[in-house]
């Protein structure tokens, strides 16, 4: 199962525009029938401060190219790439081990 963690800081443009931009294009994923039920994806924001987590895990690779191609996830990339300045950074992971949670 590909994963990534997407880290960056927010350091130019208006805050809650962003936020609105981050709901929309997990809106966009949600209901896009050729993602529904293959991408997991997590935005996390640090509580005192401008440093953002996005957690990606998918089914496979196909699901994986498959949000590549669409639009506007690469319209959500190049926005976030201009909110942090240039600096985010994309580390791809592996689960080790996790608790069962149903949350």
């Amino acid at each position: 199962m590909p994963q990534s963690i997407i880290v960056y800081t927010f350091k130019t443009g208006p805050r809650d525009e962003w936020r609105r931009q981050i709901t929309a294009m997990v809106a966009e994923m949600n209901g896009d029938p050729d993602l529904k039920g293959r991408i997991s994806y997590r935005v996390l924001k640090e509580r005192n401060g401008d440093r953002y987590w996005h957690v990606a895990s998918a089914v496979d690779d196909a699901a994986l190219k498959a949000l590549q191609s669409k639009d506007y996830f690469r319209r959500y990339q190049a926005a976030t790439r201009e909110i942090s300045g240039g600096t985010v950074e994309v580390i791809g992971t592996e689960t080790m081990a996790e608790t069962d949670f149903r949350g």
